[in-house]
């Protein structure tokens, strides 16, 4: 309770939400007589530095006339709050302080019916403080001196009523609305004008303000649709410009006339209902707008109503105000009505103004209210013996639902004769068949069938009975298992036994042989299926993946087999897992390296093992040979190796004998070639360096080697001979040769160069052969070289007996006729044996001179054989 005596004004702090200043508010008591009310002013919220106070968040005033009166009517005559009867004070809209304090009157009326004011000024401040004295949440109270001191009222500088203007107004323009005015125009001449929306800022004109008399002017018809508020600042000046007031806020509301239709959302709705649904059920929701205001008036208030339905039965209604189509009746039918189509129209003013119109297209969709019948009802079937999956009868049914619906597609089970679970019924989803399968030898099934949805009404199902019998046929075998694993050494001897491999075959015997079998490292035995070795294991060879060499073993099926039935095979893969033991020395990558001779740079190589660990790093390596005088040698990290020239070496190619040791022992010299160039630091191209440097290019070489083969061409033309005739005359009679096996003079025989044969074989021209060749067969398979020298026995022999069996190869059955036997041969032809076409003697003292080989024959022919 404040008394004037005590303090003629007292302050108010206001919290302010999200921000850290806020403003004072300091009420003025003002006496205005006996029984003055008691007013108490409670925290609020407002905004400061020009942020938006939300309305929301009141301020509280309290009423009380000091004998217990706690209710009065409040009035403030700022139309920006607003003071219920309990006291609460709140601003209307969002409030920006535009100026350091907004002053304002609350007015209150006892139960005499006086009335009482309280000046209030809402201040702006820095800080966050609160005044000292108070507790935290506590009201600030402020009450009106007591009765008989009276207060004056101090009189506001504006008087602005509140403004509302109808839309769409006819005129005549300009048009005055209100009048502002100043209470200092007594004082000195005043000149009014506005700013804002509407008068300064787009649109510009809509407003205007007499400037001497402050009567406030419309210009035009409003459109409420398209600006339904307009907020504008009124200013007064004096003569001389300068302000005698502060700027005043004038808020223009536009009133809404019923100038709008209602406008449907779409102009056909889609709407889905069951057959069959109940009264009340709800099909879809049909929505409409309306410009117009429907808050404050009812041109934008929509009510909505049915106009017609097809066909003409009362089966839909629509809820006038949310415009919810629901049944109202029973009998929907897909099969008679598929569908409705109706007019709906909507109307604002509560359904007495504006209308429009629309479709409603209401689709009744399928109920299951048909169950699917067998037809027919009896089935037989024949299928062979364990073919699982094998369909064994297609069961029909007839459904009068909707094709392809849930209602029209069957579900089928077995509702007896197969109590061991053996078979599998499907639905084919094109057919809506059913799918039988089994793999027992025969059963009495009885199937039924239902839909994937329930039925809407009780209808006995339909059922068929299916009869299957089973068929026996020539099983397979069946290895057990079909993939074996099998973990070995690879060092296991030869002979050794690796596993036993069986199939199981209920028809028939078996006996075993090897299908599949790359390398050729296995063999089985016939009867017991033992699986051994023939040759020896090697886990690094190219026939193993991963240390795993696979194989697959073979069944040959003996005894009783079904009359009629095919031969069937089955197949069991042997997977062996190779397990590593140390037998492959470390050796190093590359083999062949340039090296300056001058500076040179240090060799980086790879250490190579294909065993596994432990059988390999750490490496050891060291040189042999000799080659430590010129080189030297380390291992760097796990598998790397650096070679050094320790002095500077003639160009040339140098060999390197390399050891490297694994971490088991296992040692391995290998032979590096470096090429020595002349050249300093790096070694890059050093032997084309030193071909470039001979003074030809590419094309000088390629013209030179032209040349080159043109002349060897004309050297073998002109060295052709010309063929003789192979046979004699027939009227020229010689002599036998007799063979009496003898060589005479040594056999040179025991020592031969198969380089030199080699390269005779393959000087060869290409020469067409006109023997007879054997008919066209397979050639048999070589085996390649292996990489284990310890193999190479093994690959002779195994080559040697595929050459032997060779149909290909030569010599063939056949006449072979030698017509051609190349250039600058020294027995040039067949023909010189017979070169004379006469009787006459011919000299054959040339054989002489062959040797001691062909003594005989020059005895023979020149006359000089012994008489025995």
């Amino acid at each position: 309770r404040l008394e004037r005596s005590t303090a003629g004004q007292r302050a108010f702090v206001w919290g302010a939400a999200g921000s850290a200043s806020l403003p004072h508010v300091t009420p003025s008591c003002r006496r205005h007589g006996s029984n003055a009310p008691c007013v108490v002013l409670h925290r609020g919220v407002l905004g400061l530095g020009g942020a938006p106070c939300p309305p929301a968040l009141p301020s509280a005033v309290r009423f009380t006339d000091c004998a217990g009166q706690q209710r009065a009517a409040f009035i403030a005559d700022d139309t920006r709050f607003r003071v219920r009867a309990d006291g609460v004070v709140s601003v209307k809209r969002p409030l920006q302080l535009h100026r350091r304090e907004i002053a304002f009157s609350v007015h209150a009326w006892d139960a005499a019916g006086r009335k009482h004011s309280a000046w209030v000024t809402l201040k702006g401040a820095n800080g966050s403080a609160r005044p000292r004295g108070r507790k935290a949440g506590s009201p600030r109270v402020l009450a009106f001196p007591e009765p008989g001191h009276g207060l004056r009222r101090r009189k506001r500088d504006w008087v602005i009523p509140p403004i509302n203007c109808p839309e769409n107004e006819r005129g005549p323009f300009p048009k005055k609305l209100a009048q502002i005015k100043s209470n200092k125009d007594k004082e000195t001449k005043v000149f009014y004008s506005i700013t804002g929306q509407g008068a300064d800022s787009p649109p510009v004109g809509v407003f205007t303000i007499e400037r001497e008399t402050g009567w406030l002017e419309v210009t035009k018809p409003l459109d409420r649709e398209d600006i339904s508020r307009y907020i504008l600042f009124s200013h007064a000046v004096s003569a001389n410009g300068q302000p005698v007031e502060d700027p005043t806020e004038i808020v223009i509301t536009v009133t809404d006339q019923n100038d709008n239709r209602p406008v449907f959302t779409q102009q056909v709705f889609v709407g889905y209902i069951e057959e069959g649904a109940k009264p009340g059920t709800s099909v879809m929701t049909v929505n409409a707008t309306d410009a117009d205001d429907g808050v404050n008036a009812d041109n934008g208030i929509i009510n909505y109503s049915i106009l017609s339905q097809e066909p003409p039965h009362q089966m839909f209604t629509i809820d006038p105000e949310k415009g919810i189509i629901s049944v109202i009746a029973t009998g929907l039918d897909r099969e008679s009505t598929p569908n409705y189509t109706l007019i709906i129209q909507a109307a604002d003013q509560e359904g007495k103004g504006l209308t429009t119109t629309a479709t409603a297209i209401i689709e009744v969709t399928d109920a299951n209210d048909n169950t699917p019948i067998f037809d027919p009802t009896m089935y037989e079937g024949t299928v062979e013996e364990n073919k699982a999956g094998v369909v064994v009868a297609r069961l029909k049914v007839k459904d009068l639902d909707v094709q392809g619906s849930p209602a029209w597609r069957a579900v089928y089970y077995i509702k007896s004769g197969d109590q061991d679970y053996d078979f599998s019924i499907t639905t084919d989803p094109k057919t809506n068949d059913g799918i039988l399968r089994t793999v027992k030898n025969r059963y009495e099934l009885v199937v039924g069938v239902s839909n994937e949805v329930p039925l809407t009404v009780s209808i006995p199902t339909s059922t068929a009975n299916v009869l299957v019998i089973v068929r026996d046929v020539n099983e397979a075998p069946i290895f057990m298992p079909p993939v074996k694993r099998v973990e070995v050494s690879e060092d296991l001897p030869v002979g050794q036994e690796v596993t036993s491999y069986t199939a199981q075959d209920p028809d028939k015997d078996q006996r075993y042989r090897m299908g599949n079998d790359p390398a050729g490292w296995l063999a089985i035995n016939p009867e017991t299926g033992i699986v051994s070795t023939t040759r020896a294991l090697d886990r690094e060879s190219a026939h193993t993946l991963n240390s795993t060499y696979k194989a697959r073993a073979l069944p040959c099926t003996v005894g009783h087999v079904p009359p009629g039935a095919p031969d069937a095979t089955g197949t069991g893969t042997l997977l062996l897992v190779l397990q590593d033991v140390n037998d492959n020395g470390p050796t190093p990558e590359p083999r062949f390296f340039d090296i300056c001779n001058r500076q040179p740079e240090e060799q980086m190589l790879t250490i190579v093992d294909k065993d596994l660990p432990p059988n390999t790093y750490p490496f050891q390596a060291a040189l042999e040979h000799g080659s430590s005088t010129n080189w030297t040698v380390r291992v760097t990290g796990q598998d790397g190796l650096v070679l050094k020239l320790v002095k500077e070496l003639e160009p040339g190619e140098y060999s390197i004998f390399l050891k490297l040791t694994d971490g088991q022992g296992k040692a391995q010299v290998t032979l590096v070639k470096a090429q020595v160039c002349e050249c300093e630091g790096a070694a890059k191209n050093c032997e084309r360096r030193a071909y470039v440097a001979g003074g030809l290019g590419v094309p000088a070489i390629l013209g030179i080697l032209g040349v080159l083969l043109l002349l060897l061409l004309l050297f073998v033309k002109r060295r052709k001979v010309v063929k003789e005739p192979l046979l004699p005359p027939e009227d020229d009679m010689r002599d036998n040769v007799y063979h009496y096996d003898e060589e005479g003079g040594g056999e040179e025989d025991q020592d031969y160069d198969l380089s030199q044969l080699h390269r005779g074989l393959d000087a060869r021209p290409e020469v067409i052969r006109n023997d007879v060749a054997p008919p066209l067969m397979a050639a048999p398979q070589y085996r390649p070289r292996p990489a284990n020298p310890d193999e190479i026995g093994n690959f002779i022999d195994e080559n040697l007996k595929a050459a032997d069996t060779d149909p290909t190869a030569p010599p063939y059955d056949s006449l072979l006729v030698f017509d051609y036997e190349g250039s600058g041969s020294e027995a040039t032809s067949l023909s010189s044996l017979n070169s004379s076409a006469s009787d006459r003697d011919q000299d054959y003292d040339y054989l002489n001179e062959w040797g001691s080989r062909f003594k005989k024959l020059a005895d023979l022919y020149g006359g000089g054989e012994e008489d025995d």
